[in-house]
C-alpha cells in the first residue's frame, strides 16, 4: 500500500506564490516519474508539471516560466512552486507517482488526495 500525502495549498492573492509538497510512503521499492495535476470545476484533470527520476521535467506551456517541479528521493518527495500566480490557477490540485512497489520491474501510479489553490483577483 501507497499513500501519497498533498500540502501547501490555500487562499492567495493574484500574483502571489505558494508551494505544495506530495510525500509518498508505504511499500515503495523505488519511484520513477511524479506529477502534478490539476482539475477546476467542471473541467477535466490536466497536467501541470511532471519530473522523472533523473530529473527531467515537462510543463504545461500555461506555467512554463511560473512553476518550478522538483523532488527529493532520499524523502520521496515532490514539489511545486507557484509563483506569479494567476485566477485561472485555481484548481485542486493533485500529485502522481509512479512506483515500483517490488524488485519487478512493474510501476504502479498512485494519487493523492488533491489540495485546493484558490487565487483572488
Amino acid at each position: 500500500q501507497v499513500q501519497l500525502v498533498e500540502s501547501g495549498g490555500g487562499l492567495v492573492q493574484a500574483g502571489g506564490s505558494l508551494r505544495l509538497s506530495c510525500a509518498a510512503s508505504g511499500s515503495i521499492f523505488s519511484i520513477n516519474a511524479m506529477g502534478w495535476y490539476r482539475q477546476a470545476p467542471g473541467k477535466q484533470r490536466d497536467l501541470v508539471a511532471t519530473i522523472t527520476s533523473s530529473t527531467s521535467t515537462n510543463y504545461a506551456d500555461s506555467v512554463k516560466g511560473r512553476f518550478t517541479i522538483s523532488r527529493d528521493n532520499a524523502k520521496n518527495t515532490v514539489y511545486l512552486q507557484m509563483n506569479s500566480l494567476k485566477p485561472e490557477d485555481t484548481a485542486v490540485y493533485y500529485c502522481n507517482a509512479d512506483v515500483r512497489i517490488s524488485v519487478l520491474p512493474q510501476t504502479y501510479p498512485y494519487w493523492g488526495q488533491g489540495t485546493q489553490v484558490t487565487v483572488s483577483s
